[in-house]
Formats: C-alpha cells, structure tokens, sequence
C-alpha cells in the first residue's frame, strides 16, 4: 500500500529554528523610528518586546536553539504530519503528486502556536504577567491565550470586528484558556475611540487592533506586546514547520517542485518555505529550481498590488516603519471570512523575497477558494480553515496545470489549520450566500497616497 502520512518521531522535532536572514543575498531594509526616519536599535523595542526576542528580532544568525521548555511543549503536538493527498490527487485526475504538511494538529488548530509558546514563554522568563494582543479569525488569539494559560500570563485580545461577530467559538475559544477578548474598534483605548467616533459601525482591521493593542502596551508598564506574523522573530519560530517538512520529504523520497502558503502577514508561508529557500540560496539540496508561491485574497491584494515602500504597521501611526508591500495603513479590507489575511501589510521578509524575485504571488477571491476547501474535504477529509483555502486552491491550480503540460511535479502546501470553528463561513457557502468581495478602489487610493515620506538612502 502506497504510504499516506509521514511522520517524525518526537526524537527529531528541529532543536533550531532557521534565520533566512542569514542567507539573504541583499540584506533587509531596516526598520526605521517614526519620528526621526532612523534605523531602531533594540532600545527602541524595549517597551513592547523583552529583549530576548528583540535579540531574535535583529539577529542574522543562521541558527536559533530553541529552549528545551518550549520543545517541552510543542511535544504535546510536533512533529506535525506530512500527508501525501493520494485521494485529491485521483479527483483530480492529475499526474502530480500533492502532499500538505498539517498545522491543525495543534491545542488551538493552527500554526500559531509555534510562535505564541516561544513569545509566551520569553516573556514569562523576563518576568512578564501580561501580554496584550491582536487578532483576525481569532486563531492568534486562542493560541497566545493557550501559552499564556501555560506560563501563568494574562492575555487580552483585541479582535477585528468583523470576526468578532463571524466567528463567536473562537471568542470561546480564548475566553475557555483564559484570555479576555475585546472588539476591535472598542472603547477601550484613544485609537479604538477616535475611529468610532467617526464610524460607529467600523468593521475593524488588523492594523486597527494592532493600534489598541500596541497602545494598551505601551502606556502600561507591566504589559508587553505580541504579534502573531510579519515580525522576523515570529517567522523565525515558524520555520520548525519547513524544518520538518524537509526531513519528511528525505523519508519519502521525494522533493517539491512548488511550494505554496497562504499569506496574511506572512508567517504560516515563512514557515513551509524558507528553509527550503534558505536551502537552495546556500546551493545544498537537490539542483532543481522550486517554484514557491505566496496566495493572497483578491480582496486584499498585498503582494500583487500592494506597493513596496516604508510604512507603518497599524492604523494609528504607533509602530515602527517598516518596508514591506502595503496596501497603506488606513486600508480597510472587506468583511470576508478569511480574516487571518485581512491585513494591510506583509511581512518585510516575505516582502524583501518578492522583490529579489524568490518568490511568486497569486491572488483569489473567496468563493473559488471555499470551492478548494469543499473539494479537499470531500477527498481528504479535512475541512480548512478559509485562510488555507487559499494556499488548497493553489495546489488545486498547479496540480491542473500538471494536468494540462502531461507533467508529474510534486506540490507541497502548509494547511495552517482546520475550520472548524468557521462552520458558519461553510455553511454561508452551501446555502449559496458567500459572496466575492472587492476593496474599495478610491479607499485604496486614497490609503497608498498617504504612504510616510522617507528618503532614499544616499
């Protein structure tokens, strides 16, 4: 019988976690302070970060040795599985071969987790009793909730709206670990007040609740602040994912040909895809070139028509400026179901691997991909998450086009979680409600105009 699943014994979960900037071959633009256009120093991150992870956050180390208690913990579900999607394959009728490594084995259902353990436990080793937070679908803040439930911090959660109300067991979620979870935009802080002054009914942002919770940190001195994606030190502890991958694919004889990864803020794609990117910049493993794919919501297209330029982080102008692509800070992105993604910004790193032309971008809308979802789960039996959905339509895509060219490629994708908490985007979607969403044009116009001025570097 052809094998199905691949899995690594707890005896081989990485004891590094891997720094693509190491192997960059254009160093990353550096963050700059807001006020005087200058590169930060880790001082300047002092208020919102222990100085542990700002360490990580700046580091061009290739290796990270990652503690024993947090391996202690990722124990209780890592090494996730490998699957070779045999059944997918034969729908399709395809020649290639589609295998997804599965996040969804994790406490909360997802891949957050690997960095909500670490950041929960450095700040606990700091002395921290207190983390404040944002998050979209709710799958960041159920995950930091879980590790601050294990390292005795309390939690507070600022949800986007929008998911607030869409995704009510998420809610549940990081209340049962925990967490206390707010609305976003709420009254709670000067930036939640001042957008529902103007509009009582925002719909939230991630740059939004950013703002609040960023805010709530840095005017508290016994909080700090955690971010569940575009932050190096976050992409760093995702890469035990690819880590693993690779020594999966080593057990199965085989190597992909196109990586995919849906794409928010960029840390489930960081994940599955540096390490098999940092593998060909060092020119080891197999000769051939891999294909790896970022997939984005049309609706919030940061990678293919956002623009490449410094800008902030969240809607209220209190973060560092990055450069990254963006939609502008003061974009607001449609209420649609995959709310992990509804971010203006992308990560600098997955950002910088664009421009160098490592990487390629594809956008859908939500309809098409909850029709990825469908067909995996009918195959597969795994209902994703509408985040992954994005990156099961890629591989549905590339696995056609295999199809089409008579060719048989393998094609490996991050399912980052399941769904299960998000019945109510499926069953939108069976009862023929679930409709395709666009950005508002002008919004974004206006939005990208009022992108920061910083000087070219001379």
């Amino acid at each position: 019988m052809p094998t199905t699943k691949y899995l690594l014994d707890e005896s081989r979960m990485p004891r590094h976690w891997y720094n693509i900037a190491a192997d960059l071959p254009v160093p990353l633009p550096p963050p700059l302070h807001p006020g005087t256009l200058q590169p930060l120093g880790p001082d300047d991150l002092a208020p919102l970060f222990p100085m542990s992870l700002i360490m990580q956050e700046v580091s061009t180390e290739r290796e990270i040795e990652i503690p024993e208690p947090i391996r202690e913990v990722f124990r209780l579900w890592r090494p996730s599985p490998l699957f070779r999607a045999h059944r997918l394959e034969k729908v399709l009728g395809t020649p290639a071969k589609i295998y997804y490594k599965y996040e969804g084995v994790s406490p909360a259902g997802s891949h957050k987790p690997n960095t909500a353990v670490p950041q929960a436990w450095y700040n606990a080793q700091a002395g921290i009793k207190k983390i404040s937070t944002e998050t979209g679908a709710g799958q960041w803040g159920s995950s930091l909730a879980f590790a601050g439930a294990l390292f005795n911090i309390a939690v507070t959660v600022f949800q986007v709206r929008i998911s607030y109300d869409q995704k009510p067991y998420r809610r549940a979620l990081m209340e049962t670990y925990g967490a206390v979870c707010h609305p976003s935009p709420s009254n709670l802080t000067n930036s939640g007040r001042a957008v529902l002054e103007k509009n009582p009914n925002h719909p939230g942002s991630l740059g939004l609740a950013i703002s609040e919770a960023v805010e709530v940190a840095a005017t508290n001195d016994d909080t700090k602040y955690a971010l569940g994606s575009v932050l190096n030190h976050v992409l760093l502890h995702q890469t035990i994912v690819g880590q693993e991958a690779m020594a999966q694919f080593e057990m199965a004889g085989d190597d992909p040909d196109v990586i995919i990864g849906c794409t928010g803020g960029g840390s489930n794609f960081a994940g599955i895809a540096f390490p098999f990117i940092g593998q060909q910049l060092r020119g080891g493993g197999k000769t051939k070139k891999r294909r790896v794919v970022a997939v984005e919501p049309a609706a919030c297209p940061t990678l293919t028509l956002g623009k490449f330029a410094y800008d902030f982080g969240d809607t209220s102008h209190l973060t560092p400026l990055v450069k990254m692509h963006t939609l502008g800070s003061t974009f607001t992105p449609p209420g649609f179901h995959a709310g992990g993604l509804r971010y203006h910004g992308m990560a600098p790193l997955v950002s910088h691997l664009k421009e160098l032309g490592l990487i390629e971008a594809s956008a859908y809308h939500q309809t098409e991909c909850f029709d990825a979802g469908v067909l995996f789960a009918r195959a597969e039996g795994i209902v994703p998450a509408p985040e992954a959905n994005h990156a099961v339509k890629a591989a549905v895509v590339e696995a056609l086009r295999c199809k089409a060219e008579g060719k048989s490629e393998t094609i490996l994708f991050n399912l980052s979680g399941h769904g299960h908490f998000d019945m109510a985007a499926y069953s939108a979607y069976a009862a023929g409600k679930l409709v395709d969403m666009d950005y508002d044009q002008a919004e974004l116009a206006m939005a990208l105009a009022g992108l920061p001025s910083v000087p070219e570097p001379a």
